[in-house]
């Protein structure tokens, strides 16, 4: 598994990022006039939340975060540090490429589950990054 040594320099900056993420995500959501018309990229905007919030996680956790393109392996990082926010993260990275990739819009419920997820995640980031 590829990993990163995080510090609290690598920890702030993605804390920022997940936070300028999720922040992006409710201005999107907020100023769409029907979800569908923003399906995609909200969701894409709620993966890259939720990537940045479980790197912040395994920081302050395990000292470490994922690095590289296998989902699997970044998920089972994050079960190390939290089993419950895993599960989130796989939730978004099986959205990640139907929404930034294909020519397959997301549906409403993907659109629903992405949120919670992303906001799970960036909630949790946010409680472990103060407790350091």
């Amino acid at each position: 598994m590829r990993t990163r040594r995080c510090d609290g320099c690598v920890q702030r900056g993605r804390l920022h990022k997940a936070n300028q993420f999720i922040e992006a995500v409710d201005m999107i959501r907020e100023l769409a006039d029907e979800h569908e018309d923003v399906t995609d990229a909200y969701v894409t905007l709620c993966v890259h939340a939720g990537i940045a919030a479980s790197d912040v996680i395994c920081c302050a956790r395990l000292g470490e975060h994922a690095q590289g393109e296998n989902h699997d392996e970044a998920i089972s990082l994050l079960a190390q540090a939290d089993r419950e926010c895993a599960k989130d993260l796989r939730t978004l990275l099986k959205l990640k490429t139907k929404a930034g990739y294909s020519h397959t819009p997301a549906t409403a419920d993907e659109f629903k589950r992405a949120g919670r997820a992303a906001q799970a995640l960036v909630e949790t980031a946010r409680r472990v990054a103060t407790a350091r």
